[in-house]
């Protein structure tokens, strides 16, 4: 079996339906009644983003993260925001588990990341994201993030990579992993092992001092969300996985 066949054996084997009759679906109408009281008539709407919308996501990874926009009249701040729909999911049985800018919760055996967001004014799809780590918040659009990736062609090299990710145990967020694929891939057109390949080694050699800045705001500087030494693991990763002699040693 070529390096290009048994990747794409995997990819298949990891493949998500994402259609209008995709059972993970389910749990966003499971889930509504509970964000409804939760967020009253500030509620604007609950869609499917993410991975799963993007087209990068793969079954052993969350199953479906939900945007959760909620109305700019909202008094609070997105600190407070964020806090209490972790708080009222707690009420309600979920156990959540807080993130950076989501908060996970297991609906009927699936993973769901909830991302809470107000948007900034009428005249826009902008929102304000609560940043955890960070304590503070930043604008982004959740819109463009999708549409950035849709575009770039690159789904099969980015789900490689994160399942790579998920399997070495690495903390490299979707979004920043995503955007760091994109530059790495800048023009390549070659078989899908050499393109992940070429972008393992622009992890190992270019990744830490990149500075990567979201493409809805370039103020939102992405590669901050890891310091120095989170980043230094990818890199170690990156190195272990081109010294191996076999694909099966850097994914399974």
């Amino acid at each position: 079996m070529t390096a290009d066949a048994y990747l794409l054996k995997i990819l298949a084997r990891e493949a998500v339906d994402t259609g209008p009759a995709a059972p993970v679906r389910g749990v966003q109408a499971r889930l509504m009644p509970a964000l409804q009281e939760w967020a009253g008539q500030h509620l604007r709407f609950v869609r499917p983003s993410g991975s799963f919308a993007k087209g990068t996501a793969n079954k052993s990874g969350t199953d479906i993260d939900l945007f959760i926009s909620i109305s700019e009249n909202v008094p609070q701040t997105m600190r407070d925001i964020y806090n209490s729909l972790a708080d009222w999911m707690a009420q309600k049985g979920y156990k959540p588990r807080k993130q950076n800018v989501s908060i996970n919760v297991s609906v009927n055996g699936y993973s769901v990341d909830l991302v809470p967001a107000k948007r900034q004014d009428s005249y826009s799809e902008d929102h304000s994201l609560y940043r955890r780590k960070a304590d503070t918040w930043t604008k982004t659009n959740v819109a463009t993030h999708i549409n950035h990736v849709i575009r770039s062609g690159r789904a099969q090299e980015i789900r490689v990579l994160k399942l790579w990710r998920h399997q070495k145990g690495l903390d490299f967020p979707s979004f920043y992993l995503e955007l760091t694929t994109i530059s790495a891939l800048c023009g390549a057109n070659s078989g899908l092992a050499d393109r992940v390949w070429k972008a393992l080694r622009y992890i190992r050699d270019t990744f830490p001092n990149a500075r990567v800045m979201d493409p809805a705001n370039t103020n939102n500087v992405i590669s901050d969300d890891l310091t120095a030494a989170e980043k230094a693991k990818v890199v170690a990763a990156a190195r272990q996985a081109l010294a191996a002699t076999d694909w099966n040693q850097i994914v399974r």
